[in-house]
């Protein structure tokens, strides 16, 4: 347990975040089946990264971590994975999940790929029936489509599949990394409305950078065509925008001024616009050479919002809107129940538990304005809702946040740097 100890006044300073976890995973992927050495520099050493790490380790490709871990040295395997054979505990990992169901049904051999409790509620029936759609044979041991998975892999050969995509983009990211390794590439067709998009242009842009072309027609429709092969490649990755909006929703609830280095406007990340977001609250958003710089107003505003396209962000915003002088109503997140936890309504209960003034809806939240109170604010074993809620913290006595090292997921060092920034405000 953590007890929250209010800011002194306006939090001021600047902070390094760690690497993308998005982009580490995505470049670990690709890199582990490219021909050559790869280097990942500015990578992110987290839970979700280390498993990455110690599957495709089991898979039999060799991946060095230098310098802390933010270096991470891989001799791709050229194709599909060396081993024939492996169980992977991915933990509640669901990048590395959708990831390597792909890459190795695109491969030869059997694995099965299994996770915490939790991952095994998570849905991955749109992907695997992609995958069986393009020749793959998967069995699941307990209740359809969920883990633990086994792969009976004997390669794809690719062509057309239709994927709903109304509940994750990473199946669609999964399936295009895998499409080099096809013999006859991928078109792969979006059914519905695609959520989170702009996770989609990260993936783009990691396939390129490994040599391979990725066709992105307007969000309906994927192509990568045959005869693409990834190549080694040096890359440094950027700041994880996600674990950047703590610190300027920070700045925005203190009336500070925080920056977070390494970022800018032009990041595919689609979480940067976080910082539009706290515009219209009211902020004064800057960008320099130093990074994105947010200082916050006398007042903040309540917005209304669909942040489906930037959902890991709403919980940041839920957590402000207590604070503002108007409501808040936030939607476009059906999709975030189906995740580490059901963040909608995680959200909605710690936030009543507090004594805001929360209507919870199918998808999102009405949060109106008022004062709240000191509280034991449980996690659900969730990264984004313990982050989100340490920010009540700053502005109320008595938040204590239960099972804070779920932030190992994706920020192992946030206590910390949460800390100095308070410390070096005073």
């Amino acid at each position: 347990m953590i007890l929250m100890q209010p800011a002194p006044g306006p939090l001021r300073g600047t902070v390094t975040v760690p690497g993308s976890k998005s982009l580490t995973n995505r470049a670990l992927a690709v890199a582990a089946v490219a021909d050559g050495h790869s280097v990942l520099r500015g990578a992110l050493l987290a839970d979700d990264t280390k498993v990455m790490v110690n599957a495709l380790r089991q898979l039999g490709v060799s991946v060095l971590l230098d310098d802390g871990g933010e270096t991470v040295r891989i001799e791709g395997a050229g194709g599909p994975f060396p081993a024939s054979s492996a169980h992977l505990d991915l933990g509640n990992a669901g990048t590395a999940v959708r990831f390597l169901l792909a890459l190795c049904a695109a491969g030869r051999g059997t694995y099965v790929l299994d996770g915490v409790p939790r991952m095994r509620e998570r849905p991955q029936a749109p992907l695997l029936a992609a995958l069986r759609a393009l020749g793959a044979e998967t069995e699941a041991q307990f209740a359809p489509d969920c883990l633990p998975v086994t792969i009976h892999a004997t390669g794809l050969a690719g062509g057309v599949v239709s994927l709903d995509g109304s509940v994750s983009s990473q199946y669609f990211s999964a399936l295009c990394q895998a499409a080099p390794l096809m013999a006859n590439g991928l078109d792969l067709r979006v059914e519905g409305e695609l959520v989170s998009r702009p996770y989609l242009d990260l993936t783009a842009e990691v396939m390129a950078v490994f040599g391979v072309a990725m066709v992105n027609e307007s969000y309906g429709r994927f192509l990568v065509a045959p005869l693409q092969r990834y190549v080694g490649a040096d890359y440094t990755l950027e700041p994880d925008a996600s674990s950047a909006s703590y610190f300027w929703a920070a700045a925005a609830l203190t009336g500070g001024r925080v920056t977070v280095a390494g970022l800018s406007r032009a990041s595919r990340q689609g979480d940067v616009r976080f910082v539009d977001v706290l515009a219209q609250m009211g902020c004064r958003v800057e960008e320099s050479a130093a990074g994105l710089t947010v200082e916050g107003p006398a007042e903040l505003r309540g917005v209304e919002l669909d942040l489906n396209e930037i959902s890991d962000t709403a919980l940041t915003l839920a957590a402000l809107a207590p604070f503002a002088t108007s409501p808040t109503v936030v939607t476009g997140l059906a999709h975030a129940r189906a995740q580490e936890s059901d963040r909608v309504t995680a959200m909605a209960t710690e936030l009543q538990r507090l004594g805001a003034r929360v209507e919870e809806l199918p998808d999102g939240w009405r949060i109106e304005p008022g004062p709240l109170q000191g509280a034991r604010l449980q996690t659900y074993d969730d990264h984004r809702l313990a982050m989100s809620l340490a920010l009540v913290g700053l502005r109320v006595e008595g938040v204590q946040i239960q099972g804070p090292e779920c932030v190992g997921k994706t920020f192992p060092t946030y206590w910390q740097k949460l800390s100095a920034l308070v410390e070096g405000s005073v």
